[in-house]
């Protein structure tokens, strides 16, 4: 008897094992009812009977109604969860009834560890569609870029909707939910669902990254009018264009020599480019005594095409073999930077690298392609209006003496820095160590070396974007906050330390002011203290940091000036390229720089920066980066601010130089960049966005550089 007893215990425990982790057949959303799973509604209605689709394939309608999340929760029928060891993804039948977009959320539970999966994926109108949910965490910089191709694509001759990004981790285990919801819908939206299945590997991951890119670095799946096919298209193409630039190689009336206008009374001539005001409003100066509004570009470079392609091949069509004349467009590069937040989660970042952009240039001029691309790209610059190289631009484009251009400062060390937070391009330089000193006194020398003498040259950036603030509501104190954080031996630290001690000069002074626990001084300068957020009831907090933030920036742009003035007595300091910044950090960079930069990604460029601050100040302000980007012509990402189109990036362009020319404090706005960043992303941080005047085929996008230029033209010879 205690035999059959043991067998039927043993036979129990078995079946609760099989039902806690059974691996479910085709889940069918156009059921009522399933035999692997149960499913409620949460603020979800079905509509009428299942329908037929084209090919015969059996769904439902699901009516999301108004509420906050409304939601399709899709739970195991038997046991407590569902196993899915070895599969790789999760398949979802879907169909938009809509005739808009529909943003649809996937959530998939795992019970055992409190895990989940999530991703938010925009089903299009039209046709039904699978699907694809990756069973990990996936994301387009994980693939080395940081915009995904466009979805849904062609698999195999299906229609599929792959989550380019997943966010969190189950346990495959033990998977015991599956929730369909969309946020906040303000009206009914209506989506089709069928069979939910699963899938062993990751086929359509790969298959929706294989084969992006052809020959020439174009995306394959896309159509626009500056697409090239063939060799012979590409030669037809400069060859017309050429021509055109032929017959707008004439000076511009009105001008000089540096494309300053002639009609602006009571400005002075030096011999150099000088900011001045004058007649009610602030001017670049040529070195001739005109008015110049300077309109540049950024990144006016022939290496800008290059994109890793070790271990990731498979994303390439038709790559020019490593041997014979391609072999100068190969090489390899490592990009890992741990410390910059830019580099962050980027996959395929080191290894081999091919340079689409100069491969198309030397398919179209041969062996002598370098020349020949900085003859037209001088003649492109003027032709549509520019008057000024940008900043990381060809050096040589500058020594040609047909534009003004500009220099970059580029500081680096072995030196001490500190962490505002932020960090995207790096910490912060700790402008209170002697070797930042040294540091800067060296990249100054080596930037100014050729050109001290030069009067074509505009000025100086120092640096671009550092991390003056940190992120969310308190980024402002991020830099102070960082500073007292940061190690015992930092000499910023020891200098804000210093400060305090003298201002409060016994340690419960300050405990008192700032609201906090401090026995003593040393206890102030360990490695890792927790320094106190600026509140209403100790005021005295922010108006420490405040003081600290001032001191730094002017510790760091005193520096920089001081450095310039020595070894260059004649060119402008034209700032540090602001991002982010602080109130503090823009008042320091005013007082000893000779004009105010800005990188302004905004639709107006007086809405990305503290306008009324400069005017306060009565100085000079550079936009030094703008741009509007689009993803119909080919990169997938559309920039940092994006439009629809091909025109609306025209239409936006005009608007943000006009504003800018009308305003007596703006001396001029640089569009950030010549050329179309790589499909498959840069080799720095994989940005892959369509924000160039020209292709990665070295073609202009015609339309938008149309209105490019009627926007130049305008602004060169608007009201002074």
């Amino acid at each position: 008897m205690k035999r059959y007893v043991l067998l039927w215990l043993l036979c129990l425990l078995a079946l609760n094992a099989c039902h806690a982790a059974e691996t479910p057949a085709t889940i069918d959303l156009s059921s009522s009812s399933s035999p692997s799973a149960q499913i409620s509604l949460t603020q979800v209605q079905r509509v009428g009977a299942a329908e037929r689709a084209r090919d015969g394939v059996a769904q439902q309608r699901y009516a999301f109604q108004p509420a906050a999340l409304p939601q399709i929760t899709v739970a195991p029928a038997v046991g407590k969860a569902w196993d899915w060891t070895g599969k790789g993804e999760l398949r979802l039948r879907v169909q938009n009834a809509m005739p808009w977009a529909v943003t649809l959320n996937v959530d998939i539970d795992s019970a055992s560890k409190q895990q989940h999966l999530h991703a938010s994926v925009g089903v299009p109108a039209g046709p039904v569609q699978t699907l694809v949910l990756p069973l990990h965490a996936e994301s387009p910089r994980s693939e080395g870029m940081q915009a995904p191709p466009p979805m849904p694509f062609d698999d195999h001759a299906q229609l599929t909707l792959l989550a380019t990004t997943v966010q969190g981790a189950i346990d495959l285990h033990e998977v015991n939910a599956i929730r369909l919801s969309m946020p906040a819908p303000q009206a009914a939206q209506t989506l089709l669902f069928g069979r939910i299945d699963t899938a062993a590997g990751e086929a359509t991951l790969r298959d929706a990254y294989t084969g992006i890119v052809d020959s020439y670095g174009q995306f394959t799946r896309g159509h626009w009018p500056e697409k090239i096919d063939s060799d012979a298209a590409l030669h037809a193409a400069h060859a017309a264009e050429q021509a055109v630039l032929a017959k707008a190689s004439a000076q511009v009336v009105g001008m000089d020599n540096y494309d300053g206008r002639l009609d602006v009374p009571n400005l002075t001539k030096t011999g150099w480019f000088h900011a001045q005001k004058a007649n009610g409003r602030w001017q670049l100066v040529t070195p001739d005594g005109h008015a110049f509004f300077s309109l540049g570009v950024n990144a006016v470079v022939a290496d800008g095409g290059r994109s890793y392609v070790e271990g990731r091949e498979f994303m390439f069509q038709d790559l020019p073999p490593a041997t014979g004349a391609w072999l100068p467009f190969y090489g390899k590069g490592d990009s890992r930077r741990p410390d910059q937040g830019a580099s962050e989660g980027i996959g395929y970042n080191h290894g081999r690298w091919f340079d689409f952009y100069a491969a198309n240039l030397y398919r179209v001029d041969g062996a002598r392609w370098m020349d020949a691309w900085r003859a037209r790209t001088l003649d492109r610059l003027h032709a549509w209006g520019f008057n000024t190289i940008g900043n990381w631009s060809d050096a040589s484009l500058g020594q040609a003496h047909r534009l003004p251009y500009t220099r970059p400062i580029n500081i680096s060390g072995n030196y001490a820095n500190v962490s505002a937070g932020y960090d995207y391009w790096g910490r912060m330089p700790d402008p209170f160590d002697p070797r930042f000193v040294q540091a800067t006194e060296q990249a100054v020398a080596n930037a100014s070396d050729d050109v001290h003498d030069d009067p074509w040259l505009l000025g100086y950036f120092a640096d671009n974007e550092l991390a003056w603030a940190g992120v969310g509501p308190q980024g402002r104190w991020g830099l102070a906050i960082g500073t007292l954080r940061g190690d015992a031996k930092s000499p910023a630290k020891r200098a804000f330390i210093a400060i305090l001690r003298k201002k409060y000069v016994e340690p419960e002074t300050l405990a008192s002011a700032w609201g906090i626990a401090l026995g003593s001084w040393d206890a102030l300068n360990v490695t890792s203290f927790a320094a106190p957020v600026p509140n209403e009831q100790h005021p005295a907090i922010a108006a420490d940091y405040s003081a600290w933030l001032r001191l730094y920036a002017d510790t760091y742009f005193r520096t920089v000036a001081e450095a310039i003035h020595q070894h260059d007595a004649h060119h402008l300091f034209l700032g540090g390229r602001f991002a982010v910044n602080t109130p503090e950090a823009v008042a320091a960079c005013a007082q000893y720089c000779d004009v105010v930069s800005f990188n302004v990604y905004a639709d107006l460029p007086q809405h990305g920066f503290d306008a009324a601050a400069i005017r306060e100040f009565d100085k000079p302000a550079l936009i030094s980066e703008f741009h509007f980007g689009s993803d119909d012509r080919g990169p997938f990402g559309k920039g940092v601010v994006s439009v629809y189109t091909e025109q609306q990036r025209g239409e936006a362009y005009a608007k943000f130089v006009a504003a800018a020319a009308s305003d007596t404090n703006i001396v001029g706005a640089h569009w950030f960049e010549y050329v179309d960043q790589p499909v498959t992303g840069r080799l720095l941080d994989g940005e892959n966005s369509h924000i160039g005047l020209l292709g990665i085929t070295d073609l202009p996008f015609d339309g938008f550089i149309d209105a490019v230029r009627a926007a130049n033209q305008q602004a060169s010879a608007g009201e002074r």
